[in-house]
This record gives structure tokens, sequence and C-alpha cells, in this order.
């Protein structure tokens, strides 16, 4: 099995890297779907969060729209939520991969904006970055998420910067392309070669 790992800033461009590599037969697990699917079934996630933060439960279930306004705001308790959930998801994306084993897939993706931090990179064979200018990723987060330019440029300004990405990933995928469909182009003959060097 070969283990891509896809990191990078919101709005920079993961998901359409990502569904690249699932045109070329590899399977992806989304790290931050994963996180939204646990806080709806795993109970221990759920506690340790609301323990954490006292306010953010809304008739039992975790509001994630009051975590994120916490978490966006102050760099602290950010980290602390991080530290609840990684080893959780970590864990869940343990298991998938074992299940992928066993049903025989050949190239699995792996999806983390903290896929370095959280220890998730381990995990993988190799590991790419999609970076892409600020401008256009507070623009993304705009019209994708319906946010005012302050808080799209609060949530990329509590990310960590370029820099980070370039100096700890193996390789690099600008995302400076105007349409979606362009910069799917450019990944897909990006993976068709990595994963050409990967099976050699």
């Amino acid at each position: 099995m070969y283990i891509i790992g896809i990191t990078g800033g919101t709005g920079a461009g993961k998901s359409t890297a990502v569904k690249a590599l699932e045109t070329l037969g590899a399977k992806a697990l989304d790290c931050d779907v994963i996180y939204h699917e646990l806080l709806s079934v795993n109970a221990d996630i759920k506690a340790e969060i609301s323990a954490q933060f006292s306010d953010v439960l809304t008739d039992g279930e975790i509001d994630r729209r009051k975590l994120s306004d916490i978490v966006w705001n102050d760099a602290h308790s950010l980290k602390k939520l991080n530290q609840i959930t990684h080893k959780y998801v970590n864990d869940e994306v343990t298991r998938r991969i074992d299940a992928f084993k066993m049903q025989g897939v050949l190239t699995v993706a792996i999806d983390a904006i903290a896929l370095i931090e959280s220890g998730q990179g381990e995990k993988c064979d190799v590991i790419v970055g999609v970076v892409a200018p600020q401008e256009i990723r507070v623009l993304r987060i705009m019209d994708r998420d319906g946010l005012s330019r302050e808080c799209a440029l609060m949530r990329v300004n509590a990310q960590k910067p370029e820099s980070f990405f370039r100096e700890n990933c193996d390789y690099i995928l600008e995302n400076d392309c105007t349409t979606e469909a362009e910069f799917e182009g450019r990944c897909v003959e990006f993976f068709e070669e990595l994963l050409r060097i990967g099976g050699e």
C-alpha cells in the first residue's frame, strides 16, 4: 500500500488535490470529515471537549459553531482542541487504513490540515503540501463557508504559514490556477508521475 499525505492551509485546494487522486483510484481519508463523524458517535471525544470547553454543548451535542468561534479566536484554545481530537482521529485513520489493507487497496490519501503536527504524517510514504496565495485562499473561504473577509482572514492566520509546508513536505503543489478544473488537471498530472515513481 502506498500512503500519500495531503496537507496545506484551509482554502489552498487540498480537496481538489484529493479528488484528483481519487480519479486515479486512490481511497481518501478526510480527517476533518472523520472528526465531525466522531463528534456525532463517540461519547469519549464529546466528553473531553465539553469538559475543556464548558459552553459548547447544545441538547447533549457539540455545537460546532460555538466551538469554532472559540478556537479560531484563541490560539491556546485551538491547541487544546487539537490535543484532544488528534488522538481520536489518528486511531480512526489507522483503523480505516487497516480495513483498506484487508480489501487490497493499493493507494490511500490522508487529507489533513494538521497532518504533520498530529503525527499522521508518520503513516505516509510521501507528504504533499498544497499552497496558494493568501488572497485567493481568503476569497475561497468566504465563498465556501459564507464568512466575512475578517473571519476568513482570521482562519488563514490561525494556521501554519506557507513556509511551514515548504519546509516539512516532500513535494509542493502550487495552486495559483484561475479555476478549480485547471488545478485538478495539474494535480492529475502530478499524481500520475508520483504514483509511477512510488510503484517502482
